[in-house]
Order: C-alpha cells, then sequence, then structure tokens
C-alpha cells in the first residue's frame, strides 16, 4: 500500500479561505455555487488568460480581475467552463474597472457547473491571499509529513520489537485521540482501542456502523482497507477524528499498512485475530472483572446475536479451537470459540428460543472425539452468562482427573462429590485432611504413587475388583494383593462404606489439589 503525501497532505476548503482575515477585507461575497464551499484548495493561481483552464491540475482557487473578459459575454462563458473542465475549487473575481458588479453571465455558468464564485466587493491586494493561502498549505503539508514519519516509525519499531496486534492498534489511538476499530470483510468487529467509554459509544451503535463502513466518509469517520497481493481481508476505521479529513487518512493508511507488515511477519491471519477477539471477550465474560452489561456491546459486534436468545456456555478439554469452530459452522449454531488456557476451550452457543438447547448442545458434542464437554444450564439472560461459564469451567475442572462413565454432556449435577471438593480444595482443613487420610502412600514417592492409581481405579468403579483389574492391566491376585498393601499403609478397612467414603474424598481433594 502506498500513498503519495501530496495526495494525504491536508488542504484548506474554499469555505475556510473565505474565513481567512485577509480575504474577509475585502468583503467576499458567495455569488454561485454556495453548495460546493467544502471543495478542498490545493494551491492559489492568480491569471487573468481567458484560457487559464489549460495551466490547472485541479483544486486550484483561480483569482482574476476579469479584465480580459470584459464586454465579451461568451468568452465570460467560457472561462467558467474552462475552470470546470480542470476540476477548478474556486474562482474569486476582484470588482473593479472591468466588473463593477458581478456578471450575470459568469455566475449563471458557475451555478449551472457548480462552481464556487466568490466576488470581493473592496480593492484586495492578491498576492497577500496568495502568501496567506500558500504558506498555511505548506506548514500544513509539512505537519502531514512529520506526522506521517512519527506514526510509521511508532509503529515500525512496535512490529520490530514483536508487539501484539493490541499494542499497535493502542498506538493508532493514541496519535488519532478516537476509538479505533478494526473489522473482518463482514464488518465483525476484531480488535479495538481506545478510550473504554467513548470505544463502547461506537460498539453500542455497531449495527448502523457497520452498514455505513463501505459507504462514503464523513464527519470524522475515515477507514482504510486491509489486504495484500489482490486480496482484501478486512478494514481499519478511526471513529469520530476530529483533525481534517486528509490527516485521518493518512493515519489510517499508515496503520494500514503497519497491520499489514504485521501480519505478514508474525504468520498472522485474519482468522487468528477473530480468535484473539473472541478470547478477550469470553475471557472478561468468566472473569467477572467487567460487568456483564459492558460486554454486550462487544459481544454483538463480534457477531454474536444477542437479542432474545438462548445462550449455553460450554468448556471444553482438549478439543482444538478450530476444529470446534468447523463444528459450529457445519451445524449452523451461532457461537464463539476461544481457548483459555492450554488444553481448555471455552464456547458460547447463542440460540433462538425456540430451540432445544440440550439437543443441539448433545449433537455438538457428538460431533467431537476425545473430548469432553462440560455445559452449564441454559441462560436467557445476558447478565447470567458469566456465572454460566464459571459454571461449565467448574464442571470441566471437576472432571480434570478423569472421572469413569461419564455422559457425553457432562453437567453440574454429573459431578456430584468431585465439584465440591473441587471448590474446596483450597481450604486448608480440606488439604490436611487429604495429606492426613492419605500419609501412608504421599510418604513414600516410590510404590506410593502407583498404589495411588489403582486406589484410585477401585474407588471411580465403585469398588468393582474385576473392573478395577482390567482397567489397570493386572490379575485379580495381583489386585488383591495391593489393595492389601493399600489397606495397611492407611490403616483402613476398605471394605467399611464410611472408610472407603472417607479415603475417597481425601484422594478427590488431593488430586484437586495437583491439578
Amino acid at each position: 500500500m502506498t500513498t503519495t503525501l501530496d495526495h494525504l497532505a491536508p488542504a484548506l476548503s474554499v469555505r475556510q479561505v473565505l474565513t481567512l482575515e485577509r480575504v474577509l477585507a475585502g468583503e467576499p461575497e458567495v455569488v454561485a455555487g454556495a453548495a460546493q464551499l467544502d471543495r478542498a484548495v490545493r494551491w492559489v493561481h492568480v491569471a487573468e488568460a481567458a484560457d487559464v483552464g489549460v495551466m490547472l491540475s485541479g483544486g486550484e482557487m483561480v483569482l482574476t480581475t476579469g479584465v480580459l473578459l470584459a464586454g465579451d459575454e461568451g468568452a465570460q462563458a467560457e472561462y467558467i467552463q474552462s475552470l470546470h473542465r480542470a476540476e477548478a475549487a474556486a474562482v474569486v473575481l476582484g470588482l473593479g474597472r472591468a466588473f463593477p458588479a458581478p456578471p450575470d453571465v459568469m455566475r449563471r455558468a458557475a451555478e449551472r457547473c457548480g462552481l464556487p464564485m466568490v466576488v470581493l466587493h473592496r480593492p484586495f491586494p492578491f498576492a497577500e491571499l496568495t502568501e496567506e493561502v500558500q504558506s498555511r498549505l505548506v506548514r500544513r503539508k509539512f505537519a502531514a509529513v512529520s506526522l506521517s514519519e512519527a506514526v510509521r516509525t511508532s509503529l515500525t519499531g512496535l512490529i520490530t520489537a514483536g508487539a501484539p496486534l493490541q499494542r499497535l492498534l493502542d498506538e493508532v489511538a493514541q496519535h488519532s485521540a478516537c476509538p479505533v476499530v478494526v473489522t473482518n470483510l463482514a464488518h465483525r468487529v476484531l480488535a479495538t482501542a481506545g478510550e473504554r467509554p467513548a470505544v463502547d459509544d461506537v460498539l453500542r451503535d455497531w449495527e448502523r456502523i457497520a452498514r455505513q463502513a463501505g459507504g462514503t466518509e464523513g464527519d470524522g469517520w475515515i477507514r482504510a482497507e486491509l489486504g495484500g497481493r489482490g486480496e482484501r481481508w478486512g478494514q481499519i476505521l478511526l471513529c469520530g477524528y476530529r483533525g481534517d479529513t486528509a490527516s485521518g487518512r493518512l493515519l489510517a493508511d499508515r496503520a494500514a499498512e503497519a497491520l499489514v507488515l504485521h501480519r505478514m511477519l508474525g504468520g498472522n491471519s485474519a482468522h487468528t485475530w477473530e480468535e484473539q477477539s473472541a478470547q478477550s471477550l469470553l475471557t472478561d465474560l468468566v472473569s467477572g472483572v467487567v460487568p456483564a452489561r459492558q460486554l454486550l456491546p462487544r459481544a454483538r459486534a463480534a457477531g454474536l446475536p444477542v437479542n432474545r436468545r438462548t445462550f449455553v456456555p460450554l468448556v471444553v478439554r482438549d478439543g482444538d479451537p478450530a476444529e470446534l469452530d468447523r463444528v459450529l459452522r457445519l451445524l449452523g449454531l451461532p457461537g464463539l470459540v476461544a481457548e483459555l488456557a492450554d488444553g481448555v476451550t471455552a464456547v458460547l452457543l447463542s440460540l433462538a428460543r425456540d430451540q432445544d438447547a440440550a439437543v443441539l448442545t448433545a449433537n455438538f458434542a457428538a460431533r467431537l472425539t476425545q473430548t469432553v464437554v462440560a455445559a452449564a444450564d441454559p441462560r436467557t439472560a445476558w447478565d447470567d452468562v458469566p456465572a454460566g461459564m464459571r459454571e461449565a469451567q467448574h464442571v470441566a475442572d471437576a472432571v480434570a482427573s478423569g472421572a469413569l462413565d461419564l455422559p457425553a454432556v457432562v453437567r453440574l449435577k454429573d459431578v456430584h462429590l468431585r465439584g465440591l471438593i473441587r471448590l474446596l480444595r483450597d481450604d486448608p482443613h480440606v488439604q490436611s485432611f487429604a495429606e492426613r487420610e492419605l500419609d501412608g502412600l504421599l510418604c513414600d514417592s516410590g510404590s506410593g504413587e502407583g498404589l495411588l492409581a489403582v486406589l484410585r481405579t477401585y474407588l471411580a468403579t465403585g469398588r468393582n475388583k474385576s473392573r478395577t483389574a482390567q482397567l489397570q492391566h493386572v490379575s485379580r491376585p495381583a489386585l488383591y494383593r495391593r489393595l492389601e498393601a493399600i489397606q495397611t499403609r492407611l490403616g483402613v478397612d476398605l471394605d467399611d462404606f464410611e472408610q472407603a467414603a472417607s479415603v475417597h474424598i481425601a484422594l478427590l481433594a488431593h488430586d484437586a489439589q495437583q491439578a
């Protein structure tokens, strides 16, 4: 992506030129083209030649006394037409000997072609206006060059240092002093930066903004495309930029260049940015640090349906996020997928109220292999989603140590005592209880660990010796000897229900603490 500074250098509008103090001294009056006063003035040109249009390249404000046009209405009309063809910004006519009043032919011609025509009622040295406007344009161009280099230098430095996407966007937001939004081609928000209240205001109205995102820029809404090698994959938006439009475009283009370079060097893709967006949102939901109500605009902007929906929080162990996302798309289920920790992936389904959440969740789980799908009860209120996410995470934690014979979708009612122990695992009393009950095995780092595995399987199978021998790959006599060794070391009778229950609770607590 390359952009010339001549194109991006901030210009003055015709309206701004007319408000300059030196111009006001000439008592300017707009007599035609008043609707086009926001045209950009790239340069100021003093010309009396009737064929001045051939000397222009567009964007000039032409100053003239019309001395060569007086008395020739055909030349006057052609003069305006030539300025229009050359895409001049405006024509300024100094009234005097040639034209004591605005000439009707020129005024009508200018109005027809939409060319702003201004007359000066008082004598005015054109050199002063030329000097004033040119000096302002040069200063603005220099400021544009400085801004361009400052932004490029800071962003390139961050990329070289291996900074993440969010750090780059924070830098862009600091330069632009407005919210910055990165979207994919479907206008789903991938990342944001800027003051949080201002960003939230943008996301709250994102559906309307997204509809306009591909339209004409205006009112400080400036965008730049993201892509390369003939492929577009997103865009960056400056939302409500308060500077002039040209500076905003320059800033957006420099930011887009940096994001494309960041993707190329880091091996990142637009899909990865989508995952990062979902991860940020779901992590905030699980943590509860940010109130759910404040996260609603982010969820909506990320493409999650949120109005009159049923939300199903899931946590999947040992699942590939890419596979989970693929299964959601295959089943046509709207949702967000993000890895919360190594081997732990959160999934938030958003279902229509008339859909059967249990059936659809089971269908989702059935498509997965070698995974544990932990589910919370469905939530119909967005404010209840964080508690649901934490419930699903708790269930996933409770089955992490490998409980046997679990259903395809595990819920809170399925983890029973194991779930309670997980909640209490950090309590000092529970820790002391576990160490005291299992001391005879924990004190021996050699054979003790093997006996703990046998004990774990024996208790998990409901003290079924045949099933335990099968799962431990030992003969029945060998299992009896090991169970006898366990009882001797712990000083318990595992045939006694209360003693076996006590050891089982201690083992669950020990495993929870180890996890």
